[in-house]
């Protein structure tokens, strides 16, 4: 199967979006992807915000890019938009990171007023980046995700089951299997 590039733009600790992002993950590896998960609030700030395309945290990032046949990427919205931190590592890739893969855009916000950010906002960029293909992506409130004190998540009915639906498009059009998934369900 694919190798996947999970990407969380948020640049908190307990963010809701790398959780989410996490819970996918195991979705797409049960489908018989492998799964690489990458924190942009991990890379060194000094790095992403100095342009330091030379670190070696920023070159590696850039390799897992490289490797990856598909790619998901997660974010926050703040003020109707992706994430700083997200851009910053953007704009550090190459002009074409995307060329050829298949991407996964994926949003978190607190009001369905932000619900655009992902056509308006965060998919032109990943366009001008060249992927092959762009599935359909996803807005998940926050208040629709829960973490336990256990680190369990849960995710509302409603936004599960789209969640499910995007994440199988996107492992399809990877050669993925849901549809068995969904039959041994």
């Amino acid at each position: 199967m694919a190798t996947v590039l999970s990407v969380s733009g948020s640049p908190s600790a307990t963010s809701r979006t790398a959780r989410l992002l996490r819970l996918l993950d195991e979705r797409l590896r049960a489908q018989g992807h492998e799964v690489i998960p990458l924190d942009v609030r991990t890379l060194p700030a000094e790095a992403l915000l100095h342009a330091d395309f030379a670190h070696p945290a920023i070159v590696e990032a850039t390799q897992l890019f490289e490797r990856a046949e598909g790619v998901v990427i997660g974010t926050p919205v703040y003020k109707a938009a992706y994430s700083g931190a997200l851009k910053a590592l953007l704009d550090l890739l190459p002009q074409y990171a995307l060329a050829g893969k298949t991407v996964l855009p994926l949003a978190t916000g607190g009001t369905t007023a932000h619900v655009l950010a992902i056509d308006y906002a965060l998919r032109p960029v990943l366009n001008s980046m060249g992927p092959a293909h762009i599935t359909p992506g996803w807005f998940t409130l926050d208040k629709d995700i829960t973490a336990g004190d256990d680190g369990t998540l849960t995710v509302a009915p409603a936004s599960a089951e789209a969640l499910a639906q995007v994440t199988d498009q996107f492992s399809l059009a990877l050669g993925g299997r849901p549809a068995l998934l969904a039959a041994a369900g």
